[in-house]
């Protein structure tokens, strides 16, 4: 697979071949799918509580006699219906944390990065190393790209400036090569991607 690569100015000044079991794999959207909830579900930290009519304090004494008072019969004014009554069905402490096997977020990575490729929504630029940590340069850079909807910057290890340059843009997300993740990767309309952190990926999955 044989990508553009560009400057910051948005020229284009080389290509580079990628490999195909990475970057043009088959669209799976179901296995996609699949990691995506459950990423986002290993995300939940799963700590709501409230109290149901048993935990709720006071209570104890019938408020009114069974018959005669006109009233509907109540046992307790901690039933639901009363204010300062339990919850039904009260949301209790749970762990919504789901396992995915290696294989399958590898899996689902490939397919989603490929999508991008083969959509032309993922860019290579040669370096995205910035001079100073401002978010002028990093703003710049998406403008000469015409990236104005949301984007992920995937940058390699010597990228620590866009990282500070681009935090403070929104719809802008940085990630290291290393980190890259199916969630990251379809949440954003685009991908840009400095060419040391195409190939880290690339050394990374294509030998899994």
């Amino acid at each position: 697979m044989l990508v553009k690569v560009y400057d910051k100015q948005a020229k284009e000044i080389d290509s580079l071949e990628l490999s195909d079991a990475v970057f043009a794999r088959e669209y799976n959207e179901a296995i996609i799918h699949q990691c995506v909830v459950a990423q986002l579900n290993n995300m939940r930290q799963g700590t709501k509580s409230t109290l149901t009519r048993t935990e709720v304090r006071g209570g104890g004494r019938k408020p009114w006699r069974q018959k005669g008072t006109g009233n509907a019969r109540q046992g307790s004014t901690r039933a639901p219906q009363w204010i300062k009554g339990g919850v039904v069905f009260a949301p209790k402490p749970r762990d919504f944390s789901q396992k995915v096997n290696k294989t399958m977020k590898q899996e689902a990575l490939k397919s989603a990065l490929s999508k991008k490729f083969e959509e032309n929504e993922a860019i290579v630029v040669d370096s995205l190393a910035l001079n100073a940590a401002k978010t002028k340069e990093m703003a710049t850079v998406l403008k000469n790209f015409s990236l104005d909807k949301t984007v992920l910057v995937v940058l390699g290890n010597n990228d620590a400036n866009a990282v500070i340059a681009a935090r403070n843009i929104p719809g802008v997300t940085t990630i290291n090569a290393d980190l890259i993740n199916v969630l990251d990767v379809v949440a954003n309309a685009k991908c840009i991607f400095s060419k040391e952190a195409v190939l880290a990926i690339e050394k990374k999955y294509v030998e899994a």
